[in-house]
């Protein structure tokens, strides 16, 4: 006869459940709340393989980040404990731009007017919401092809995105060959060819033997709206060299072609921010079909290219305003005319489809126009130097004083200009003989990164330089002699020198190193840190994991970091280095006194893929 049940067993089976339930609520907590600010930790929880002599398919296995208990991030530098790996990003990350991502701006439910080109604009993430992962390449990821090959072809695999081919096919933008994507040179107003294009330019300014650089006075340019920068990449061989510029938009993709191609380019948009260019840094300014309304706001983004532009700079402007017939195109050409004519620009040349308008040498004009003229003059006390993060004013920028009696920039020709003290010195008290000073030590500089690279590197290693903490811009002047491009960039809250910089005929943009750079990642070679970290870390009080895992994404596949700081803040970076999957070329203490007890550490990006894009390209 069975026993009736006691229900002692039922109570122990409750008992069990709820302690299960218990612990996987405890789990969920804990996990859960640390993942709110760390998805792209999750996302990179996934093993690396090192690609290299040593490394594909061979016997070293060794997982280098997948498993996420062995991360630790974050901590204090005295308590001696780094990661062993960084995590990897999702696939999905490959092109991530932290500060001009849209998926960001949609998760912040930010309210920005998209007529305004707002959400173009730079929109950076809070601390805890930033990516603590390394990017990874796409799938089949190779070495960059080398300049000046790559100004004519790059890796498909490398910028996976094929639409432009399709929808500029008319237009010779680029063409799909293969395994490789080939850029004829055309663009939407020059079909056949920019070089072409731009001697027409210099012809219609009677430029002599229509080169467009007119015997070096014209070195620095502006393409706004670049398509995929092949204007600014045939102005090269002119000795010219041009900021390429365009928004990530529709065209998605043409500034991660021109960086790849090796031409220098920038993201950025004209919408409500000053562009992050100092004041008369351009001596042309260019817009063939840039799809820009120069009207809106009172011509606010004309009134920007104003402020860009040298005494006696130009506006080359193709579009169909300039030449169509039909009302609304007359109707624009007709305002637009007015406009400039107001700002005291003057028609130096009009033919066919393209008018180049020119900016006044002096004062004299804007003096002479009537009360209450608009756009009136600005300010007196609008800095227009002031550009991070600075809203557009529709107002004129006057000349000061000294460059109203000088009638022009007063700059020596390209390349007497690059070692020729700038007029612009004085703005900030610095002699002639500190220029020459600086630009003598940087030289001896260079040529000791070079020595110690040497191994390293060959002829056409290094194409894409940036230069984070410019300073007088001396740096991208020593290597003047090799074929390479500078981005020098110098700091928001600092002395703005970059103003001195585009004196020298080289271009950069002023950034905050507490955020990340408006460029996609794998799109420089090298990277050079001077105080760099010292500055970020000691006097900002930001993250110097952060600023790795920044300077990782954005430097390519092989590329080289140039640290040059104290002691104690390379002993910081070389701890690093094993979880970021970068190897030290060189150490060294600086052969000058006058460097004080600076080290200079040089380091190399590995190639390395994710175990998934490898199954994936196998």
């Amino acid at each position: 006869m069975r026993g009736r049940p006691d229900g002692s067993q039922k109570k122990r089976l409750l008992t069990t459940f709820v302690l299960v339930g218990a612990a996987l609520l405890f789990l969920y907590l804990y996990f859960g709340s640390q993942s709110e600010g760390e998805s792209a930790i999750e996302y990179g929880s996934r093993s690396l393989r090192k690609l290299g002599s040593s490394y594909l398919g061979g016997d070293d296995e060794s997982d280098l980040g997948s498993k996420q208990d062995e991360f630790k991030f974050g901590l204090d530098d005295e308590d001696g404990i780094v990661p062993k790996s960084f995590p990897v990003c999702d696939d999905r990350y490959s092109e991530l731009i932290p500060c001009l991502d849209r998926h960001l701006i949609y998760q912040m439910r930010l309210k920005l007017d998209l007529s305004l080109m707002e959400h173009y604009e730079r929109h950076c993430p809070l601390p805890e919401r930033r990516f603590n992962c390394l990017i990874p390449p796409p799938n089949g990821y190779k070495v960059p092809i080398k300049w000046p090959k790559s100004r004519d072809e790059v890796w498909k695999a490398n910028i996976p995105h094929t639409h432009l081919a399709h929808e500029k096919s008319d237009q010779n933008w680029m063409v799909v060959k293969g395994e490789k994507i080939v850029f004829p040179g055309g663009g939407t107003h020059f079909h056949y060819g920019a070089d072409k294009y731009i001697k027409s330019l210099a012809n219609m300014l009677n430029f002599s033997k229509d080169n467009m650089n007119n015997e070096g006075n014209l070195r620095t340019v502006l393409d706004v709206g670049c398509g995929v920068a092949s204007f600014g990449g045939y102005l090269l061989s002119s000795d010219i060299i041009a900021m390429s510029l365009a928004p990530n938009d529709v065209h998605q993709n043409q500034i991660q072609f021109a960086l790849e191609r090796g031409i220098p380019a920038y993201l950025g948009v004209l919408g409500t921010k000053r562009l992050p260019y100092p004041s008369r840094s351009f001596e042309l300014a260019h817009c063939s079909r840039c799809r820009i309304d120069w009207l809106q706001r009172d011509g606010i983004l004309l009134l920007e290219l104003d402020r860009l532009l040298r005494p006696g700079g130009y506006f080359a402007y193709s579009s169909p305003e300039a030449y169509a017939q039909d009302e609304e195109d007359l109707r624009i050409w007709k305002e637009m005319s007015a406009l400039v004519e107001r700002m005291c620009w003057k028609i130096a040349a009009k033919r066919n489809q393209t008018v180049i308008w020119v900016k006044p040498l002096t004062n004299d004009c804007y003096l002479e126009r009537a009360p209450g003229t608009q756009p009136p003059l600005c300010r007196s006390d609008d800095d227009p130097d002031a550009v991070y993060g600075v809203n557009m004013e529709a107002c004129i920028t006057p000349y000061s004083d000294h460059d109203h009696s000088s009638k022009g920039s007063g700059l020596a020709p390209w390349p007497a200009r690059l070692t020729s003290p700038p007029p612009r010195l004085a703005d900030f008290g610095y002699s002639s003989d500190m220029f020459e000073k600086d630009t003598e030590m940087w030289r001896k500089r260079v040529e000791n990164y070079w020595d110690l690279l040497s191994p390293k590197i060959s002829a056409n290693t290094i194409r894409n330089v940036m230069d984070m903490k410019a300073n007088l811009g001396s740096f991208g002047a020593a290597l003047g002699n090799k074929d390479v491009w500078v981005m020098n960039v110098v700091p928001e809250d600092g002395p703005n020198t970059l103003k001195l910089i585009y004196d020298r005929g080289l271009i950069g943009s002023i950034h905050n190193w507490c955020e990340a750079y408006s460029t996609y990642p794998r799109t420089y070679d090298l990277l050079h840190a001077s105080n760099v970290f010292s500055e970020i870390i000691e006097k900002k009080g930001c993250s110097g994991e952060d600023l790795l895992i920044e300077i990782d994404r954005i430097l390519r596949p092989t590329g080289f970091l140039i640290v040059r700081d104290k002691k104690p803040v390379i002993d910081f970076v070389k701890k690093y280095l094993p979880a970021i999957h970068w190897e030290t070329v060189a150490v060294a203490d600086s052969p000058s006194e006058s460097d004080g007890d600076d080290v200079v550490l040089i380091v190399q990006k590995k190639l390395w893929l994710t175990s998934e894009s490898l199954r994936e390209t196998d």
